[in-house]
């Protein structure tokens, strides 16, 4: 029987240079975040970006070319983040970047990035982003743009903000949504869907003999730190996450692919903290009340319905979508007073639907077109005002 070879001393020197890089995020081995940008706006913690044209010519997409479109659409776009992630998913590798890519389609591009909540942010629930902090940054989008209507893309949390703020405002300038991942009947959401069926039994209970709902407490006892999501996050494919690590070990030796382990790693284990008051928000009015799939916002006292909603909705459905599944998805196709609605099922998870391995090739390039097809060009907004 023939032993495996040791590793050699100059291999053992590298997977410790490389281990070592792979902890310290070391810029050797990260290449996310790398679209240039500027903030243009910003208020408190939460940011708007703004993404200037490419240099002519080329960029590679998943190893494939692309031309760096010369006209813009007329309509800007804003990409709207979810809260709990940082913003590398947007722009993850040179080669896999969404930034890059729908820039390069011709959009004039924005992002809003929530920042990161500290404990003097608990107070802060649902309405703060979807009435207050949303309308303020696109508000600032318009001034920038010089342009009224937009188009949203809004993914997971970014996505059911999108389509709250839409109602609540009446904005009929909003003329386009892109809802991926986004959330609405969470009890029919499989698995998860159980769950919060359960929980809703459970509070029901409690506010039967109790007379006691979650808003009743104080908002700093539900915060939800980075590290927390995290590990909720993983813990939605337990074998896939701990197969990773199993792997970066068998591979220290291999720069690549440490550089690409890393890079995925710096969004997957640096979440952001949940505000105290948004956890209660989500615990009452999405888990236990599951008041979207009614028409109704997660709002207290608002009386705004998903019917006021009347912009071209595209919805994106992972197929392996754990988090958010399509039945969790599917009705705001009903709730919305839109003649121009569709629904797509994708390959992918739920971040794996945004900036996976696949999302180049399978996923951007259909909703680029969706958008593309009613956004206009530049040119033609111009003959229209002449």
């Amino acid at each position: 029987m023939r032993l495996p070879s040791l590793p050699r001393p100059r291999q053992l020197t590298q997977a410790a240079s490389n281990a070592r890089a792979w902890l310290r995020r070391d810029p050797a081995v990260m290449r996310a975040g790398q679209t240039p940008f500027q903030v243009i706006h910003q208020h408190d913690i939460a940011q708007l970006r703004y993404y200037p044209p490419l240099p002519a010519g080329q960029i590679d997409v998943d190893g494939e070319p692309l031309d760096v479109a010369r006209d813009r659409h007329a309509i800007p776009l804003v990409l709207v983040a979810p809260l709990a992630v940082n913003m590398l998913i947007y722009d993850l590798f040179p080669e896999r970047s969404l930034v890059r890519y729908l820039r390069a389609r011709g959009f004039e591009l924005y992002l809003v990035d929530w920042g990161r909540p500290t404990r003097a942010h608990d107070h802060w629930n649902l309405g703060t982003y979807i009435s207050e902090l949303l309308p303020q940054m696109l508000s600032k989008v318009r001034e920038h743009s010089g342009e009224q209507k937009l188009s949203l893309h809004g993914w997971s949390f970014g996505g059911l903000f999108s389509l709250c703020h839409t109602a609540l405002s009446d904005d009929k300038d909003i003329v386009n949504l892109a809802l991926i991942g986004a959330p609405c009947d969470y009890h029919a959401n499989g698995a998860l869907g159980v769950q919060y069926q359960r929980l809703a039994a459970a509070m029901g209970w409690l506010e039967q003999r109790a007379g006691w709902q979650v808003h009743q407490s104080k908002p700093g006892r539900w915060r939800s730190p980075g590290w927390a999501n995290s590990l909720a996050f993983k813990l939605t494919s337990p074998v896939a996450s701990a197969r990773s690590y199993i792997e970066l070990i068998a591979n220290l030796r291999d720069h690549e692919f440490v550089s690409n382990h890393a890079t995925n790693s710096a969004f997957l284990d640096d979440m952001v903290a949940y505000p105290g008051a948004v956890m209660q928000d989500i615990i009452q009015y999405l888990w236990t009340d599951n008041v979207l799939p009614t028409g109704q916002l997660p709002i207290a006292g608002c009386d705004a319905r998903f019917s006021a909603v009347t912009a071209n909705t595209l919805l994106v459905s992972g197929r392996q979508d754990m988090i958010v599944t399509r039945a969790c998805t599917a009705p705001i196709q009903q709730l919305v007073s839109s003649k121009d609605v569709s629904l797509i099922e994708v390959p992918g998870g739920h971040t794996g639907i945004l900036g996976g391995s696949q999302a180049a090739r399978a996923i951007w390039p259909a909703v680029a077109d969706w958008l593309a097809e009613r956004s206009g060009t530049a040119t033609d907004s111009a003959r229209a005002t002449a």
